[in-house]
């Protein structure tokens, strides 16, 4: 997977931002990071990318993915 694509939910200041991987600049700012996660999911699936969620402290508490798994679970 293009990790180019993959979409990080950040905190910015008292805010929530959406950053692409790689950018030094956030993509959109939101109040609340359920905010931010609706929009980051939504450049996440047109990218066919992955959404990494990160609590306050910076470490990744979620993930989603939205592209081409490599290992696609059977069933």
């Amino acid at each position: 997977m293009d990790m180019s694509k993959n979409q990080h939910i950040v905190p910015h200041g008292d805010q929530w931002a959406v950053k692409g991987a790689g950018n030094s600049r956030a993509t959109s700012l939101h109040i609340t990071q359920q905010g931010a996660i609706d929009a980051g999911r939504q450049i996440a699936q047109n990218q066919q990318g992955e959404l990494l969620i990160h609590g306050r402290n910076g470490q990744i508490r979620e993930k989603n993915s939205y592209g081409n798994d490599p290992f696609p679970p059977k069933g």
